[in-house]
């Protein structure tokens, strides 16, 4: 399972790359100008990205330390640094999502 997270990323970084206006709803969730199959794509790439969140998160506190991004979701571990810009000792699913989308704004 720990072996999907990286195919997952580079699916989600790929997809946000090639769509045409990423932004975010009010909610979080992803919204794109791009066609309906690219939407539907980003909207289950997202959604496995919560999953994969909320399992390695298991203090349920909806921070993920270091050593629970190592143990469940290695690659936000090994960019943890980068996506904990304010050097609180976690990181968010918001903050993941925005980095994925920062990296895939500079990639295109």
């Amino acid at each position: 399972m720990k072996k999907m997270i990286v195919p997952l990323i580079l699916c989600i970084v790929s997809v946000a790359a090639s769509a045409q206006g990423l932004s975010a709803a009010p909610n979080g969730a992803p919204t794109l100008s791009a066609s309906p199959a690219a939407n539907e794509r980003m909207t289950r790439a997202f959604a496995q990205l919560q999953s994969r969140f909320a399992q390695a998160n298991t203090t349920h506190d909806g921070k993920l330390t270091r050593e629970q991004a190592q143990a469940g979701m290695p690659t936000v571990a090994q960019h943890f640094d980068a996506i904990d810009s304010q050097r609180a000792g976690y990181v968010t699913l918001a903050q993941i999502e925005n980095f994925m989308r920062e990296r895939a704004a500079a990639n295109r």
